[in-house]
């Protein structure tokens, strides 16, 4: 898209800057020492952590990665769900375009896997843009999550498509998935289209 608009890691950052100090990272092996006498927090830990007690949680050996973000999903009551596959080729995401009925509800699931140690605040920064123009911005807080072999995931809460005739259109969306040392896990860009129906 010409003039389209081009966000920066900087920019992202600046997005999320804020007075919130993350805390120190600690090993597991350092959060299950502490409180090791209230007996009900040791077990919640235990729980919290499961598989991650029994020794460094590894589910891709030849990827590098804490985080490994798998797909991005939109949800639409009585709708199939529409997946983006965010393990391969990224730059080949723009020519995949969603239709979003206009009005309707809607949310966004993503799915990563944690792999070596804790990760601590995750967070899904997400800013759309049409024709150049940046229409919305925003920061979803994931969350803290502890290494598992099994693929995790967030939903972002339900959101209202725009409706009529001036909402309809391409939007470019330019996503990044982050935490609280402003590691970037993974960054794409994607498009979607709002309809005045969807499209069979």
């Amino acid at each position: 898209m010409s003039g389209e608009e081009v966000t920066t890691p900087e920019e992202f950052e600046n997005e999320n800057d804020s007075t919130y100090k993350p805390p120190p990272e600690k090993t597991i092996e350092e959060i299950l020492q502490i409180d090791q006498e209230d007996e009900s927090l040791r077990k919640y830990k235990e729980t919290l952590l499961g598989q991650a007690q029994a020794g460094v949680v590894v589910v891709e050996p030849d990827n590098p990665k804490k985080v490994i973000v798998k797909k991005l999903v939109l949800v639409a009551a009585d709708r199939p769900e529409v997946a983006l596959d965010l393990t391969g080729d990224l730059s080949k995401l723009k020519k995949e375009t969603f239709t979003i009925k206009e009005g309707v509800s809607y949310r966004i699931r993503i799915e990563f896997i944690v792999q070596r140690e804790i990760v601590h605040g995750l967070k899904y920064v997400q800013k759309t843009s049409k024709m150049g123009v940046t229409v919305d911005k925003m920061t979803h807080m994931v969350g803290s999550y502890a290494p598992k072999s099994e693929i995790q995931s967030y939903t972002t809460p339900s959101e209202d498509a725009p409706s009529g005739m001036l909402a309809r259109g391409s939007y470019t969306v330019h996503s990044l998935f982050t935490d609280d040392d402003k590691n970037e896990h993974l960054k794409w860009e994607w498009t979607f289209e709002i309809k005045k129906d969807w499209k069979d």
